[in-house]
């Protein structure tokens, strides 16, 4: 509980740095021609070259975290301490460099997913919150522990929130809430929860 109210602390302090130093206005990173150009398949269905781009790069990061959870030493180390932090410890494993290498690893993947976001739409400081909780939501719908299942469950927010953009604009966001709420009681444990191999 401690680490989840420090965390939500700094959070808000960095907002409020960010709106002091940069303001309120929306930005966007430019993309240049990957963001006009694109793929037309019929007239009526085209797919850009941002978003193919943006899901492939998603996809390797994942797969290559997937690996890297699986089949090294330090991954192994970091499922160990998840999993039992005193059966790590007797293990010989450091429990506090193995936090520090997470963090740098988080947060490394969250700079790739920032900077795809920057340019794939406009961001300012108060919108940390909002995409929390779509992270939040993909992770639960995929279910914990699951890597594939955190691309399933992003997958299936998204195509929710598109199918609501469709029936009218102010239906996206509640439209993913729902899915998430529907899957939340039918399948508590994630549509592919983590198994005890994997």
């Amino acid at each position: 509980m401690r680490p989840l109210l420090v965390t939500f602390g700094i959070s808000i302090i960095i907002q409020n740095v960010l709106l002091e130093v940069f303001s309120a206005d929306l930005r966007s990173l430019n993309a240049g021609v990957l963001g006009t150009g694109g793929f037309e398949f019929t007239r009526e269905l085209a797919i850009g070259w941002l978003p193919l781009f943006t899901f492939a790069v998603g996809v390797g990061v994942l797969a290559a975290l997937a690996l890297f959870l699986a089949r090294t030493r330090l991954g192994r180390a970091f499922r160990a301490t998840s999993d039992s932090l005193d059966t790590a410890e007797l293990m010989g494993i450091d429990h506090r460099q193995v936090y520090s290498l997470a963090m740098g690893a988080a947060l490394a993947i969250v700079a790739v997913g920032g900077i795809f976001m920057g340019l794939r739409t406009n961001f300012g400081p108060a919108l940390g919150p909002m995409y929390l909780l779509f992270a939040f939501e993909a992770v639960v719908i995929g279910g914990l522990g699951s890597v594939w299942g955190t691309l399933a469950g992003g997958v299936t927010l998204g195509i929710a929130q598109t199918i609501g953009a469709e029936l009218s604009p102010g239906l996206a966001v509640l439209a993913g809430h729902l899915v998430f709420l529907v899957i939340l009681s039918f399948r508590p444990q994630g549509l592919f929860p983590k198994t005890v191999e994997g």
